[in-house]
């Protein structure tokens, strides 16, 4: 295909793509309402819906015999799912605040599919073995999402104790599930709409994918990297849409559900099955990095759910963060593929990082009045116990008015607080670094390959050091190796050896700067404003 016609192509497809996702969402939500469906039902069938792009492109590129695209679309469209879904979304609500028995029930589902994702990636259990058991594991969560009432479990004659939290876990997710889906009921003309959205989904998946593959080849771009970042990404931009607004609005649980759910049913439709009728090919290292970097993330965010009773700001931050190193690492040893000990060095990194945060950090969910404990209700009509509250409440146990305006009042206050430099506030040495960072990266780009800059976009986040805040310096931090990534193009070094040695130093000061500052943020006392 010509790069004439696939670039046109390629944004065809995605644009079509993606628009029509959203049409089929929302008629399939219809028709499961006909059905009489539950809410958390109601949810896994919103979400494989707008898995359809991601779906249909790695199907294609598993049928192909291209198993490193396909297998780069599914697993790279879940780590993005995390990112974007639970971390951008943290980010912009500054707080999802989650029930911890929706953590568990739906957490020990995602833990089990990620877990299967890599031996089978790895060639430990062949894919059709591999499906069994996650078919097996997604059957029975969807028969406890649509049994909630606990007749079919006490079929199973499982210990009351069990059936009680089962009944209290599903309750707290369709309370909030309620508010965040609400379709109307189906028609007969909703039918064929959601028909025909999806072969639209289908053949504009199926068009993106075949640009994609054909822009990769000609400008020498590894399938890994077209299919785990470019694909992963422009596919699952539904998805992330959906969870921030949700986000946004307090529907922690909805959030949650978006994100476990669509990474769930990638892995089943995207992955297993496809590899189960055709074949995985042989195992490579680039798609066991992905798939490696898939479970580590899922048990992280999991764990740090459960712990928080949700995410924070800060925890989103550093999945932000974390999702920045995994690109750097796919793209490090798709160019080099001999610089896997620097990737794993990467991903060491990371774990520490979260390791350290995640053991040292502080309860933020335990109690007082800026972090209620989302804990189970008392035990009488739970469901309408959530529903009469979270009906006036965004879930959290305040008006959005006064939650939006304290979280305002504490960032303003935090940026109009003394630096480490005397009369700099934060917000000014924040600024400053920002504004350093963006000059050098233009002057870098009007000289193009004659001289090259990137080594001096260290300067941000040196600079946002002395503010003795960790936030905006990790912020200054990702948002220089952003700017290095791209200043490749017009230096003319994209992609190469010179390149990556250019991203690794960038990103490690971006990295040492900001443990310095949050070792200074805790050590020092909080100074007032000026």
């Amino acid at each position: 295909m010509p790069v004439v016609v696939a670039v046109p192509a390629f944004l065809a497809g995605a644009l079509v793509s993606l628009a029509t996702s959203w049409v089929l969402v929302s008629r399939l939500e219809r028709v499961g309402e006909r059905l009489g469906l539950s809410e958390a039902l109601l949810g896994i069938v919103a979400a494989l819906a707008a898995d359809a792009p991601e779906v249909t492109a790695a199907v294609t590129a598993i049928a192909g015999h291209q198993q490193r695209l396909g297998a780069g679309v599914i697993i790279g469209s879940n780590v993005f799912n995390l990112a974007a879904l639970l971390g951008l979304g943290a980010v912009v609500a500054g707080r999802i605040r989650l029930h911890r028995k929706v953590v568990v029930l739906g957490g020990t589902v995602a833990m089990c599919v990620a877990i299967v994702c890599l031996v089978v990636v790895t060639g430990v259990v062949p894919p059709p073995a591999g499906l069994v058991i996650v078919l097996v594991t997604v059957g029975l969560y969807a028969v406890v999402l649509g049994t909630g009432d606990g007749d079919f479990l006490a079929r199973l004659r499982l210990p009351g104790p069990w059936i009680g939290w089962l009944r209290s876990a599903v309750a707290e997710e369709e309370a909030e599930l309620e508010e965040a889906i609400r379709p109307a009921r189906a028609r007969r003309q909703d039918v064929a709409v959601a028909a025909l959205a999806l072969l639209v989904v289908v053949v504009a998946s199926v068009t993106m994918e075949r640009a994609a593959s054909a822009l990769g080849t000609r400008f020498a771009v590894p399938e890994i990297v077209v299919g785990g970042l470019v694909l992963a990404a422009v596919t699952s931009l539904p998805n992330a849409v959906a969870a921030v607004y949700l986000a946004a609005r307090g529907r922690g649980a909805a959030t949650l559900s978006i994100a476990l759910n669509s990474n769930t049913l990638n892995v089943v439709f995207g992955l297993l099955l496809p590899a189960a009728v055709i074949g995985l090919g042989r195992p490579t290292g680039q798609a066991t990095l992905i798939a490696a970097w898939y479970l580590g993330l899922t048990a992280v965010l999991l764990a740090f759910a459960w712990r928080d009773r949700g995410v924070f700001r800060k925890t989103g931050i550093l999945v932000i963060a974390a999702y920045a190193v995994f690109a750097g690492s796919v793209l490090m040893t798709a160019h080099t593929p001999d610089r896997w000990r620097i990737a794993i060095a990467a991903g060491a990194v990371a774990a520490v990082v979260f390791g350290v945060w995640l053991v040292s950090g502080r309860r933020q969910g335990s109690g007082g009045s800026q972090a209620r404990p989302a804990g189970p209700l008392p035990a009488a009509e739970p469901a309408d116990q959530l529903r009469r509250s979270s009906a006036g409440m965004p879930g959290n146990g305040r008006s959005p008015a006064s939650g939006h305006s304290q979280i305002s009042d504490r960032s303003r206050s935090r940026l109009e607080s003394k630096s480490l430099v005397s009369r700099w506030p934060v917000r000014k040495l924040w600024f400053l670094g920002l504004a350093i960072s963006i000059a050098i990266a233009a002057i870098d780009a009007v000289l193009g390959h004659r001289v090259i800059l990137i080594g001096l976009l260290i300067a941000g986040p040196c600079l946002v050091l002395l503010t003795g805040r960790w936030v905006p310096t990790g912020l200054t931090g990702l948002w220089v190796i952003g700017l290095a990534v791209v200043l490749g193009f017009p230096d003319g070094i994209w992609g190469t050896g010179t390149h990556l040695v250019f991203l690794a130093a960038v990103a490690a000061v971006a990295l040492v700067s900001t443990l310095a500052a949050a070792v200074i943020e805790i050590r020092t006392p909080p100074i007032g404003p000026l």
